[in-house]
């Protein structure tokens, strides 16, 4: 089953105007930000191939983002590692997605989320369990957010490389945690997760520059 426009028509024909859907990328990841997309896609001009972004390619994803970029409103979202270490990985994802509705370059009438809980916000809004299965916007949100923040990994990755982060985006994969072991903890490491708290502890001195 693709996801569809049908909590986007329910929503917009309540509440008159346009609906948003909001999605994440990188809760889960040791290291880099935490981003947030927010999609009002326009009808008449919809991109082939929307779907959750963890079931797509990485070729897809960037060709649907241009694609968005090219024909729907798009705002983005993002909180730094130190925001995720000083709010918790949880409320700095609230915070994201409040940024990328805030970067629109309209005012939804109505937002759908992906997930059980929306942000504590003014917006008129909707959680959606499983949403970017569900929600065509939700999905488009989903692509946008993956594809940016995976776009920064590579780009950090150059800069430090040893870490895998072009190809584990900074989750926890063998070589990321064993990099963590051996060269330590860099800058754009979450130090409130529990791996990176302990290899900063082991090296006993400030993360790399």
């Amino acid at each position: 089953m693709m996801p569809d426009l049908k909590f986007e028509r329910k929503y917009g024909k309540l509440h008159n105007g346009p609906v948003a859907g909001v999605d994440e990328a990188g809760r889960g990841p040791l290291a880099g930000p935490v981003v947030a997309a927010a999609v009002v896609l326009d009808p008449k001009c919809i991109p082939e191939g929307i779907d959750d972004s963890k079931v797509l390619t990485a070729a897809k994803r960037a060709r649907i983002s241009a694609e968005l970029l090219g024909c729907a409103r798009v705002g983005i979202g993002i909180c730094t590692v130190e925001e995720i270490d000083s709010l918790n990985i949880f409320w700095a994802t609230m915070l994201a997605m409040t940024r990328a509705v805030a970067a629109l370059e309209l005012a939804p009438a109505f937002v759908l989320v992906d997930g059980n809980r929306c942000p504590d916000w003014e917006h008129r809004s909707h959680a959606v369990v499983g949403g970017d299965a569900l929600s065509l916007s939700i999905a488009a949100a989903s692509i946008i957010a993956k594809h940016h923040r995976d776009s920064m990994m590579i780009a950090l990755d150059a800069l430090h490389p040893g870490y895998g982060w072009a190809s584990n985006k900074g989750y926890g994969a063998k070589v990321h945690q064993e990099a963590l072991r051996t060269l330590g903890p860099t800058v754009h490491h979450r130090r409130s997760f529990a791996p990176v708290a302990q290899a900063h502890f082991d090296f006993g001195m400030p993360a790399a520059e």
